[in-house]
């Protein structure tokens, strides 16, 4: 038993990483996003 709730746990971690790590990757493209929007508009001014 406590076998299967230690592989339980791992899995659960392992799957907050990888939603975590999606997460980031969502930030960092919404970042990209504002950067190129702000740098094209001070272009034109």
């Amino acid at each position: 038993m406590p076998r299967i709730l230690t592989c339980l746990a791992a899995l659960l971690a392992l799957t907050a990483c990888n939603t975590i790590n999606g997460a980031g990757r969502d930030i960092q493209s919404a970042g990209h996003a504002i950067s190129t929007t702000a740098s094209e508009t001070q272009s034109s001014m």
